[in-house]
């Protein structure tokens, strides 16, 4: 008889297939380890404390750890060991050498899960793995302004407790192109001023890439963005996704 966990873990797979199944990790019982990395060598987001705050509240009340660092030298085989899934937070630029490029690629690409917020998305323009890793590249945004955020897939267990639709402030970030993932949420460009990608503007998606999962989710600019519930449940339902929990 299958157990809850292994339920859980099978439909967050499903809801995340490529065209080619992929296998999938093996949880390890009890707390397990969340690497945040947050070096910038670009734009620097003045919300990245509170994003690391918002992640340490959600790793005490749901069984993981976070470890916070703008040190690359944790980008080896030994150091991503200890840590089931990485959480790229705002981010910016070219962050990480080639060996440690190759130790977080083959982490990944070994089962181990990686999250992008934000400006994630601009960051590592000349790595092609880390365009597979984050689906797609920051292009622009116009400025932080109310926006509505609607929820394409309700299911998955990173959106099932949000609004179908929410509306928040933020800055709605473009992108070079719609990322060949599966879309858990999208933004409507009706409800805001600049937006440049038209009825097809995916804000947060998710897929596997080996043996390991991504998800990414382009809002955060906003410090006050990491205190609102449901988005702390959107990225409490990334890390649980890609770390196989």
């Amino acid at each position: 008889m299958r157990t809850a966990a292994a339920v859980v873990l099978c439909f967050g797979l499903l809801a995340c297939s490529a065209p080619a199944p992929t296998p999938a990790a093996t949880p390890a019982p009890g707390p397990y380890g969340v690497l945040v990395f947050s070096k910038t060598a670009g734009f620097r987001h003045d919300s990245i404390p509170a994003g690391i705050a918002a992640l340490r509240a959600l790793g005490a009340r749901s069984g993981f750890t976070v470890t916070a660092t703008e040190d690359a030298a944790a980008f080896t085989a030994d150091g991503l060991a200890r840590f089931r899934a990485v959480v790229f937070l705002s981010t910016s630029g070219d962050v990480l050498d080639p060996a440690q490029q190759a130790a977080l690629e083959a982490y990944v690409r070994g089962g181990g899960g990686w999250m992008g917020v934000h400006s994630a998305a601009d960051t590592e323009y000349g790595w092609p793995f880390y365009g597979e890793l984050v689906g797609a590249r920051f292009a622009r945004h116009p400025s932080v302004q109310a926006v509505t955020v609607r929820v394409r897939d309700g299911s998955h267990p990173a959106t099932a407790t949000l609004p179908r639709t929410w509306r928040i402030t933020d800055e709605p970030y473009d992108f070079r192109a719609v990322p060949e993932a599966h879309i858990l949420a999208d933004l409507d460009e009706s409800t805001y001023t600049g937006g440049g990608m038209g009825a097809d503007h995916p804000i947060a998606w998710c897929r596997p890439i080996g043996a390991g999962r991504s998800f990414y989710v382009g809002l955060g600019h906003p410090a006050a963005l990491y205190a609102d519930p449901d988005f702390r449940s959107l990225l409490l339902g990334g890390i649980r996704y890609v770390s196989g929990t």
